[in-house]
């Protein structure tokens, strides 16, 4: 008897060993790959071994995923409580109607005397009213000229240029307050202080000199989320809305949309591919980021936000689309708006740059054609705040202030 357990538990060893060596994991790469994809949960030790070699070199996406996901565990700890603020942040539902900061701020309403979102809003004049109904009968009532919005990302580093410090101020509240004064529309603020050099105690600080200034602009807590909790401490924060990365979040996505809906949180969804926004549009995501930056591969796709430009409704739709990843030159802006993009965000360029009041100025002092007028070859037609052509230079555009005009 002795004997046929010795055998039999001996076989089921054997049996277990295989069973292992088949289902491993290749390498620990192709797993994180797929627990990002997926949004699986991780174990504590191959976190710590990820954080170690984390340290040891420059971090990518999949250091940080689990470097975060190690992080929030202890935080989750710490903050069990139900009556711990963060808690309790995320366990009240909104009530009432919420004040939507963050999309008025990317679509500029409160620059628009007409708008009804405005609560300065004047009212429209008999003419006006009868030209909007002469549009409404031809199909045109949404195409109106636009205004462009600017989101400056603050950040001392980036992911996508380890070892690299690009920024060395004291505070980012002074960064956000600074640019805003300027007239940035939307400051993002970055507190993973690992992989782009802030905290959550600068994320307040930015909000209360944000509000110092201005109740119109916008303050976004942007981290690498991968729990709920994060949630929770944006709300705790007074941020008016948070960045979910949907290649991290995977089929979360919709789970962290809700949480944030219901705790009265906005949502930026940051995307890089065709999958990626289909996938924040089926989960009902109304601010979308198209990113140049393939976040997996940590590439620069330089086109990739013009490519997807199609994939949204026309000016003035449900969804707010802004773009960005890369942009080093005002060009760049100016196309990206012309394809029908409600804002750019900039971050590296304008980060301890003089550049600054000129990127923000080419974005806010100009009025933009409707998105559907996108594809009619117009991308180099510029226009003023009050929507009349511009007579500035232009590149490849004959002008009449051209030296070789009457050659």
């Amino acid at each position: 008897m002795k004997k046929t357990q010795w055998l039999f538990t001996l076989t089921l060893a054997c049996i277990l060993c295989i069973a292992n060596a088949f289902l491993a994991p290749p390498s620990t790469k192709y797993h994180l790959r797929s627990h990002i994809i997926n949004h699986e949960p991780i174990t504590s030790s191959s976190s710590s071994s990820q954080l170690q070699s984390s340290r040891n070199g420059a971090e990518d996406i999949y250091g940080a995923v689990h470097r975060k996901e190690y992080e929030m565990k202890r935080l989750n700890a710490q903050h069990a409580s139900l009556s711990d603020p963060i808690r309790m942040a995320m366990g009240y539902a909104q009530e009432g109607i919420e004040q939507k900061r963050l999309a008025a701020a990317l679509r500029r309403v409160y620059d628009d005397p007409y708008n009804p979102a405005n609560p300065d809003a004047k009212d429209k004049s008999l003419e006006q009213l009868e030209r909007e109904e002469k549009m409404l009968e031809n199909g045109l009532a949404e195409a109106t000229m636009r205004r462009g919005s600017f989101i400056v990302d603050i950040k001392r580093r980036s992911l996508s240029y380890p070892r690299e410090q690009f920024a060395r101020y004291d505070d980012a509240s002074l960064v956000a307050e600074a640019m805003v004064r300027l007239g940035a529309d939307v400051v993002f603020v970055n507190v993973d202080y690992h992989s782009y050099g802030g905290d959550l105690g600068e994320l307040k600080s930015a909000v209360k000199a944000v509000r110092g200034v201005t109740n119109e602009a916008a303050v976004v807590m942007k981290d690498i989320v991968v729990d709920e909790i994060q949630l929770g401490l944006a709300k705790e924060a007074g941020a008016d809305g948070i960045v979910l990365i949907a290649s991290v979040l995977g089929p979360a996505l919709e789970n962290f949309l809700n949480l944030a809906t219901m705790i009265g949180l906005e949502v930026i969804v940051e995307c890089h591919t065709y999958n990626e926004v289909k996938a924040a549009l089926d989960a009902l995501a109304t601010n979308i980021m198209v990113s140049n930056r393939d976040r997996i591969t940590g590439e620069l796709i330089p086109d990739q936000a013009v490519k997807l430009a199609g994939m949204f409704p026309g000016s003035g739709g449900p969804i707010i689309t802004i773009a960005g990843g890369g942009v080093t030159n005002t060009d760049q802006m100016k196309k990206l708006l012309a394809v029908g993009y409600d804002g750019v965000v900039v971050g590296k360029t304008v980060m301890g740059s003089p550049k600054a009041p000129e990127f923000i100025r080419a974005v806010r002092d100009r009025t933009l054609l409707p998105a559907e007028f996108s594809q009619w070859g117009l991308d180099d037609a510029e226009f003023d705040v009050d929507g009349n052509v511009m007579s500035g230079p232009k590149k490849g555009i004959p002008s009449a202030s051209d030296d070789d005009v009457f050659l």
